[in-house]
């Protein structure tokens, strides 16, 4: 995959930028879950964030992605997420011991979704959640912040990576 990992066009324009950047983020972070086994996908490497493991990294950006579009921005439905679950503490990074392959799935589907979201919309439409004050952002915001944190977690996965077997790599 790694040759697929491309930037975005420098010429671009706005929507093609916001979304290139967010693709890039995304395909990055698959990568980094490429020729993983089970074991390793599920193993806790920082003693102090047992949650950060690579598959918990894909489950917590699925619901990362569901809670920034279709709940925030589409003002749908925030139960079906488990970030909104006050009782389990960081319910969106557990993974139910499901398949990596499984979350990949589940994450690619909702990026999917995300996509369909965006192509809709004007990145001026503003956000139609009331229950949490960043909800009421414009699109253009709300693709900002999930460029900057599928990066900041594609960077995680770097770095879980890099202690799970010693592959490291950028592009």
């Amino acid at each position: 995959m790694a040759s697929e990992l491309e930037r975005p066009p420098l010429l671009a324009d706005e929507r093609t930028a916001l979304t290139g950047w967010l693709d890039l983020q995304r395909k990055i972070l698959r990568w980094k879950c490429e020729g993983l086994g089970e074991e390793d996908a599920h193993r806790p490497v920082i003693e102090t964030s047992p949650a950060m493991t690579m598959a918990g990294l894909v489950a917590h950006m699925r619901w990362t992605e569901h809670l920034w579009l279709e709940v925030a921005f589409l003002g749908g439905d925030e139960t079906s997420n488990p970030a909104f679950d006050g009782s389990v503490e960081d319910g969106d990074w557990d993974t139910g011991g499901r398949a990596l392959a499984e979350l990949l799935a589940q994450y690619e589907a909702q990026c999917a979704r995300s996509d369909e979201i965006v192509a809709a919309a004007s990145l001026d439409d503003v956000g139609r959640h009331t229950g949490f004050r960043a909800g009421g952002a414009n699109l253009r915001w709300m693709l900002i912040h999930l460029i900057e944190e599928t990066g900041r977690h594609a960077g995680h996965a770097d770095i879980v990576r890099e202690l799970l077997d010693g592959s490291k790599g950028y592009y």
